[in-house]
């Protein structure tokens, strides 16, 4: 096996375990999130500000581990997949794997808005209670919109070309990419207000998806990037 072959291959093994890794932190996070903290539940601004100050360490390395370093892996998935598609359908590849690329680095931008947003309100909370309360009513919006909240655009628009190109090339298993196509329609109709609920079937299936392609990826055999 050549050279160029194993590193193609390397690729597609690396982007796999990338790909298993979202899928396992987005588990993760769910019940983290949702049952043991339940911050989605909390409405009350001041009630936010004092479940951040009662749970800031556990949620900074939640937000780490679940969101950082899975838009980093993000970036390796999509890298993955842009060289296994590029020679297939370039125009629509780049302009996908671009998309890709935008959405890891809001992600990215995302998490460390949060982060940094909740230790400084958790430290002025201290001193200042009603100031902090104002401040997390600053940060939290613009965390929530860097993070695709409001609409799973970029997201979808990734997903569904990847897996259109997929599809038509016959490249991964037709069923794999048939959910792809269905999850981007999901991501890109749940920006229109009436569909909102869309982002969460969008954000549930993806996981599905980045696991079946993880494993996918890693069982890539040389001979099939050569």
């Amino acid at each position: 096996m050549s050279a160029p072959t194993q590193a193609r291959a390397g690729m597609q093994k690396a982007g796999g375990i990338a790909a298993l890794y979202i899928a396992i932190a987005y588990l993760a996070a769910i019940p983290y999130f949702v049952f043991l903290v339940n911050y989605p539940g909390v409405v009350d601004p001041i009630q936010k500000v004092i479940l951040l100050r009662d749970n800031y360490a556990s949620m900074y390395w939640m937000h780490v581990v679940s969101f950082e370093f899975v838009a980093l892996a993000l970036i390796v998935v999509t890298l993955a997949i842009h060289q296994r598609l590029k020679e297939l359908a370039p125009s629509t590849t780049q302009f996908a794997t671009v998309v890709g690329l935008i959405r890891a680095g809001l992600l990215l931008a995302s998490v460390m808005v949060f982060n940094y947003g909740m230790g400084a309100v958790v430290q002025l909370y201290a001193t200042a209670p009603d100031q902090a309360v104002s401040a997390w009513q600053v940060f939290e919006p613009v965390a929530g919109a860097l993070g695709g909240s409001g609409g799973e655009l970029l997201g979808g628009v990734w997903i569904l070309l990847l897996s259109a190109v997929a599809l038509r090339a016959k490249v991964l298993p037709s069923a794999l990419n048939w959910l792809g196509v269905g999850i981007g329609a999901a991501g890109i109709l749940s920006v229109v207000p009436a569909l909102s609920g869309l982002e969460v079937a969008f954000e549930l299936l993806q996981i599905v998806w980045f696991l079946w392609l993880g494993i996918v990826m890693v069982r890539t055999r040389p001979d099939a990037v050569a």
